[in-house]
This record gives structure tokens, C-alpha cells and sequence, in this order.
């Protein structure tokens, strides 16, 4: 079964983003930037919230297209419309049997991109099997959290602890249920 691996930038206080999508404290370059660009290539299917999809369009994705041309794109959503999307993305209702389904395909494992309400809501449901946090060095203060609506304690097991410039980190982590 194919895993779904949580890979996203985080603040030292959990945020993936700040108010209005703010992202400028998150690193944009450097050594650490460039593993995780290239560990992306090791993915085939990506899923996400329609926030985090919508989010790409002030960086140029059109509606509709693929944001990672080399992936499938799984966006969740109960509202989100697209006029003639790629055969590269389909847009779902949200449940917990199409997140199964997929995980029980054959292929690489599963790039849960974001957001945070997505996020909570699969760790809520045990859906999310690894955690891997590119940790910047500075404090968000508010914003979108790393998991939002989360009511319970997971134990996270670590696995791999990397270091690179700017004292940017990525730690990864298998979650426990």
C-alpha cells in the first residue's frame, strides 16, 4: 500500500503560512530547497485542498492545469469548479473512501501538499503516514496551521534529521496510531 508522505514548510510555531498567504519567512532558496525540489520527483500523485490549489495561482498555475507537470492531481473539495481541467486533475468531494482507493494503487507514494484543513482532516481520519517538515528558522506568529482542527494526541516516530543552510532543517517522521 502506497503512503501518504505530509511534505510541507513549516514555521519553529507550526504554521505552513501566515495571514493572506503570506509565505515570505519560508526559505525560497539554497540546499534545502533543492532536496525537497528534487525528492517531488519522486512522487506520481499528489492531493490537496482547494485553498492550497487555488494558492498557485498567484504564481502563475492556470485553473485546471497541473501544478507538478509529472504528477496526478487529487484537489478535495466540495466547491471547487474547473472548466475543462488536464487529464492530470480531477477535482473530488471529499472522503475518506477516494483517499483509500488511492492509496491502494499501485505506484510511488503520495504527496500530500496541503493545506493545513486538509491536513488535519486526514490525520483525524489515520490517513497520513509520514510527516516530512522543511522546519524554517522563525516564529509565524498566526496564520494557517501545520494541522487545523486536530482533537487528539499522535506520537510521531523520527526517522531522518537533515540540516542544510540558513539553518533550514528537514526532519521526517512516521506517524503512529
Amino acid at each position: 500500500m502506497r503512503k501518504i508522505v505530509y511534505y510541507v514548510a513549516c514555521s519553529v510555531d507550526g504554521y505552513i503560512s501566515g495571514p493572506d498567504d503570506d509565505i515570505s519567512g519560508f526559505r525560497q532558496e539554497g540546499s534545502g530547497v533543492e532536496k525537497y525540489l528534487n525528492d517531488l520527483k519522486e512522487f506520481d500523485t499528489v492531493i490537496m485542498g482547494r485553498n492550497t490549489y487555488e494558492f498557485g495561482y498567484q504564481y502563475g498555475l492556470k485553473p485546471g492545469q497541473p501544478a507538478y507537470p509529472h504528477m496526478r492531481h487529487y484537489i478535495f473539495s466540495e466547491s471547487l469548479q474547473l472548466e475543462k481541467p488536464s487529464d492530470k486533475v480531477t477535482v473530488c468531494i471529499p472522503d475518506i473512501a477516494t483517499v483509500r482507493s488511492l492509496k491502494e494503487e499501485s505506484g510511488s507514494d503520495i504527496y500530500l501538499c496541503g493545506g493545513g484543513v486538509f491536513a488535519g482532516w486526514l490525520l483525524e481520519n489515520e490517513m497520513i503516514d509520514t510527516l516530512k517538515i522543511k522546519l524554517n528558522p522563525f516564529i509565524q506568529g498566526s496564520g494557517i496551521k501545520l494541522f487545523a482542527d486536530t482533537q487528539k494526541v499522535y506520537q510521531l516516530i523520527l526517522k531522518n534529521q537533515e540540516q542544510y543552510d540558513h539553518g533550514l532543517q528537514i526532519i521526517t517522521y512516521e506517524v503512529k496510531y
